[in-house]
C-alpha cells in the first residue's frame, strides 16, 4: 500500500484541533515524521522538546479547524 503522506499530513493537522486548549495550543501525540513535516510547512511551532502539547501558527490554527470540519463533521 503506497501512502498519501500529503493526506498524512491533513489528518494530523486536522486531528490536533482536537487537543485544542489554550487558545492555539494542542497536545503533540502524533507521528513524529508528520509533526515534522507540518513544522516545515509553517502550520505548528517545533515539536521538539519536552512539553506535551505544541504552538500552532495563525495559518495552522485556521488550517486545523478548516480540515477538523471538513473529515469530521457530519453533514445532514
Amino acid at each position: 500500500m503506497e501512502i498519501d503522506e500529503e493526506k498524512v499530513d491533513e489528518a494530523v493537522l486536522a486531528l490536533l484541533y482536537l487537543t485544542l486548549h489554550d487558545e492555539a495550543r494542542a497536545w503533540k501525540s502524533f507521528d513524529w515524521e508528520a509533526m515534522n513535516r507540518l513544522h516545515e510547512k509553517g502550520l505548528i511551532e517545533n515539536p521538539v522538546g519536552k512539553a506535551k502539547s505544541v504552538l500552532f501558527t495563525e495559518k495552522g490554527l485556521e488550517e486545523s479547524k478548516r480540515l477538523f470540519h471538513q473529515l469530521f463533521a457530519k453533514h445532514s
